[in-house]
């Protein structure tokens, strides 16, 4: 045997040898993937070369990565390098820029929307309402808000020209403000919701967050009135993991286990305990929750439910307890992957059994009993998985319309609160701020000149049953049923002055949230909101104010 055909002898039993090392099912997997990898390649190749118009490839294969992972759930998700800032913002919540947010309609002008607190954009004199004509030269006029925002965005510490006409006074000016690393605080605003009542309103989970929620809760601590605390927990999203377990560390004895993972490999499986000496662990406490409190909201609200620490008031959350690892995925692109599931203190997994059973807003939807298991507090109350945390007293929210909504997507009332802080140099105090009847019809002669869906959803759905009775032809065998529908849809159907007045009760609160925010910035406007939260006064009365046992340290 020549020594060519000895060594290709050698190499064959050696990869044999290789090959028989390993389980059969593995050896079938890496064929499997290298044949698809190989038939994906020529799929490619072929429409490069022969598919009768051009194929941006690059668009192609982004779109076959974003429909193959979102096969999985919802959170598995390609980064693209273009992106990788957006990664930064949603990990730290914090970016380079000059902290504002700004708005554009098709038609209209870019303008400061809301400036942020301490923010580049107070510091050189940014208000609400001001108009940005041009940026590093370059009009705003036909750009979309996103390249507008992707303009001013930048590294800490460059400096960024606009021209700007003031909304106070009209004056063209051009500014120079020195980009800063902006972060959005995790505590929006905390204060009292009456004279022995700690309030703290949580809007994310972020780095520093914790400590931020801290500070709140020492400072309240300090006033003698406080004899309890809500945490208010509705429409956080979640965030960093270990933030909301330095939150849960403020209430409960160190070592305490918060939260609990488990994968497909060991290595995804762990353990959070509070590592910090707690605050308080006697002060009653309720945190209250909705369909958007998600993810590390869930656990804050699950792990002090579980050890009957607090109270979970509001409605059942949103039922998202997977966890998410940034990978590296080549090229300056990150695969975000779900790598385990989150576990509460009593092994419950608040995420929903499937993806499918959903509500509009994306939350859990109803979970048939069978599906459910039932697992224990620490004092032996029952609790179950499904899908979410189900508070201990359940209170809905307050119902608004369909022409309320679209007041507030189509920036009717952010508009008109801009209208108004152009025209007004002060208000009162954010939490005693109101209307009064006159500038609120001078607001409805406002509204009812705007763009938004004035259509109730009664006389939605009466408009859909005059077209079912017209294509079933009921209104030819039926002696006066069309003019009997007509009539029901004419009663049905309000004007928008005549709708804005009817709503005058929901819409005036708003109005005068969004005006103090413009005033007073992101804390004014949680802090108007507050005394007119009927949820959580709801929630406040049937709360005993008390908690049951002591954790012993």
């Amino acid at each position: 045997m020549g020594r060519t055909a000895f060594t290709m002898t050698a190499a064959l039993c050696a990869a044999f040898a290789l090959l028989s090392s390993r389980p059969l099912y593995a050896q079938s997997e890496d064929f499997n993937t290298g044949k698809y990898l190989e038939i994906q390649s020529m799929i490619l190749r072929t429409l490069q070369a022969q598919y009768v118009d051009s194929v941006d490839l690059d668009e192609l294969i982004h779109k076959g990565i974003n429909a193959m992972l979102s096969s999985l759930d919802p959170y598995t998700v390609f980064i693209p390098e273009e992106n990788e800032e957006d990664l930064d913002i949603m990990t730290t919540a914090s970016y380079g820029g000059v902290g504002a947010l700004i708005q554009k309609t098709p038609q209209g002008p870019v303008i400061i929307a809301e400036p942020y607190e301490n923010s580049a954009a107070v510091k050189c004199g940014l208000n609400p309402g001001d108009t940005i004509l041009a940026i590093e030269g370059e009009s705003t006029k036909d750009l979309p808000v996103d390249q507008c925002s992707g303009k001013m965005r930048g590294r800490p510490g460059t400096d960024l020209h606009m021209t700007v006409v003031k909304g106070r006074g009209g004056d063209t000016v051009d500014v120079v403000l020195v980009r800063e690393r902006i972060h959005i605080p995790d505590v929006v605003y905390y204060g009292f919701v009456d004279d022995s009542t700690g309030y703290i309103q949580i809007g994310g989970f972020t780095m520093g967050g914790a400590n931020d929620v801290r500070r709140a809760l020492e400072a309240l601590k300090a006033d003698v009135r406080m004899r309890r605390l809500v945490l208010d927990l509705r429409g956080n999203g979640g965030g960093l993991m270990n933030e909301a377990v330095g939150i849960v560390s403020l209430f409960v004895p160190q070592n305490t286990l918060v939260v609990s993972a488990k994968g497909k490999h060991p290595a995804a499986d762990f353990e959070y305990r509070t590592e910090s000496a707690p605050v308080d662990t006697l002060l009653p406490l309720m945190v209250m929750v909705n369909s958007m409190s998600a993810s590390s909201s869930e656990i804050v609200a699950g792990a002090l439910q579980d050890m009957d620490r607090a109270t979970v008031a509001g409605v059942r959350t949103y039922g998202k307890g997977l966890v998410q690892t940034i990978r590296p995925a080549g090229y300056n692109t990150s695969l975000k992957l779900t790598t385990a599931k989150y576990y509460t203190p009593s092994g419950r997994c608040v995420q929903a059994i499937d993806y499918s059973h959903r509500n509009e807003d994306g939350s859990v939807g109803t979970v048939p009993d069978s599906l459910k298991k039932e697992f224990k507090t620490r004092l032996g109350r029952s609790v179950y998985d499904g899908g979410g945390i189900t508070p201990d007293i359940v209170v809905e929210p307050d119902y608004y319309s369909r022409p309320i909504v679209s007041l507030i997507y189509s920036n009717v009332l952010s508009d008109y609160a801009i209208k108004y802080f152009n025209t007004h140099d002060s208000i009162a105090p954010a939490g005693v701020f109101r209307l009064t009847d006159e500038e609120y019809a001078d607001f409805v002669r406002f509204a009812s000149q705007k763009e938004f869906d004035a259509r109730t959803e009664s006389q939605i759905e009466m408009e859909e049953v005059l077209k079912a009775a017209e294509r079933e032809r009921l209104a030819d065998n039926v002696d006066g049923l069309e003019n009997t529908l007509d009539s029901v849809l004419a009663k049905l159907s309000l004007s928008k002055e005549d709708l804005l007045n009817a709503g005058k009760d929901r819409i005036k609160p708003l109005l005068e949230d969004e005006i103090a925010q413009k005033f007073y910035l992101r804390r004014g406007g949680a802090e108007s909101a507050l005394r007119q939260d009927s949820q959580l006064h709801k929630a406040l009365e049937q709360w005993d104010g008390t908690i049951p046992v002591a954790i012993e340290e």
